[in-house]
């Protein structure tokens, strides 16, 4: 639903990014997300989506620029004239003025390489629109070399090659599509609202375009139930795509997740980190004849180590996935728990003396054995969404 407010409210930051944008500059051109119904996610239910007029996102950009141009003009004073050009500076900036000034001041410190449009799905918006926004953006600040944004798969299968091509030509050069899965079974019990055949032919659109393509892959995401099918189905609808990057996401369902009415309901059972990793590891042998760059680059990822270019380093990362499922069931539980409680990120921090006994102590302290240990994973995995 657009949004009919004449009036810019102030700058604006949705609440999410990918970690791969953690230095962009987050430029909010839609409030929420228009689909909202995929039940493994709970980060915008209840809440309205809306289109921020143009204008206002033209307004936030121009904020940034006032913000970034005051900046550079405070090298060369001193101290007690820093301190009153802040405060003026603050003072023009209007409603939310703590929100475009530490945007900014973040952006800068980070050298003002890339912007990340949010929320869910900017790709949402008429394609001239987002040609003046992506226009406007290099206008303001030539030195960006990276506009990146969301997209549903569904939406931009409906978006032209031509209007495509513009956005590309305009700035936009990255889209982050979340995939999820690709077998239609599951699709539909998660309620994606979109089939395979729509995923490839969005991704395949996307390279045509000349833009870099992010596809999001969901170990678990079928419970035990659709384990193999959701490897299998996946990766031959990614060998179909070949995208620049496939990023893992491992499933967790939150309390405030849809899908966990479906754990209780017993239309899924829950999968378990052995189960998740002997899914990724079956996914990733079945890709076959792409050029992709697989990123494990989210906390809630038992091995960051499954990282890399395909062909090249397909059996290092298979390696990797093998490792964990060669270790004995204590080892396991000390991995599981020390990645879980961020004392472990590395396989390598497994045999690091230090890091297993802290691990080790907290097994002991809590009580944490084979028959309850995936119960305290998935409660400590909650906390990282």
């Amino acid at each position: 639903m657009e949004n009919l407010t004449k009036e810019h409210l102030g700058f604006e930051i949705g609440p999410i990014r990918p970690p791969s944008e953690a230095d962009s500059l987050l430029l909010r051109v839609t409030r929420n997300c228009p689909w909202n119904k995929c039940k493994f996610c709970g980060l915008y239910k209840g809440k309205n989506f809306s289109i921020r007029p143009k204008e206002h996102v033209l307004k936030d950009i121009d904020l940034v620029k006032q913000c970034i141009d005051t900046f550079k003009e405070m090298i060369e004073v001193d101290l007690s004239e820093r301190q009153t050009m802040i405060k003026q500076l603050r003072d023009n900036l209007g409603q939310n003025a703590d929100y475009a000034y530490n945007s900014a001041i973040n952006w800068y410190r980070t050298g003002m390489e890339s912007v990340f449009l949010q929320d869910g799905n900017s790709m949402i918006i008429k394609p001239d629109d987002m040609i003046d926004i992506l226009t406007y953006i290099r206008k303001q600040f030539p030195q960006v070399n990276r506009i990146t944004s969301y997209g549903r798969g569904k939406n931009i299968a409906r978006i032209s090659d031509e209007d495509l091509k513009r956005m590309a030509d305009a700035g936009l050069n990255r889209i982050h599509i979340g995939m999820e899965t690709a077998d239609n079974k599951v699709l539909e019990l998660i309620n994606k609202g979109v089939d395979k055949q729509t995923q490839i032919e969005a991704g395949q659109k996307v390279k045509r375009a000349g833009i870099e393509l992010s596809e999001y892959f969901m170990p678990g995401i079928g419970g035990n139930e659709y384990s193999r099918q959701n490897a299998l189905e996946t990766a031959d609808a990614l060998n179909q795509i070949n995208p620049d990057f496939i990023r893992i996401r491992t499933t967790v369902v939150t309390d405030n997740a849809p899908l966990k009415e479906d754990y209780v309901k017993g239309i899924f059972t829950r999968p378990n980190d052995e189960k998740m990793v002997e899914e990724l590891l079956l996914m990733i042998e079945n890709l076959e004849g792409i050029t992709s760059t697989i990123k494990s680059d989210h906390i809630v990822n038992l091995i960051t180590e499954v990282e890399g270019k395909l062909p090249r380093d397909k059996e290092k990362m298979i390696s990797a996935l093998r490792w964990f499922l060669s270790l004995d069931e204590e080892e396991r539980i000390i991995f599981k728990v020390g990645r879980r409680t961020a004392l472990m990120s590395l396989m390598a921090d497994l045999y690091d003396p230090f890091k297993r006994t802290r691990v080790e102590r907290i097994i002991e302290t809590n009580n944490i054995t084979k028959e309850n240990v995936d119960g305290i994973v998935d409660e400590a995995m909650n906390r990282f969404i």
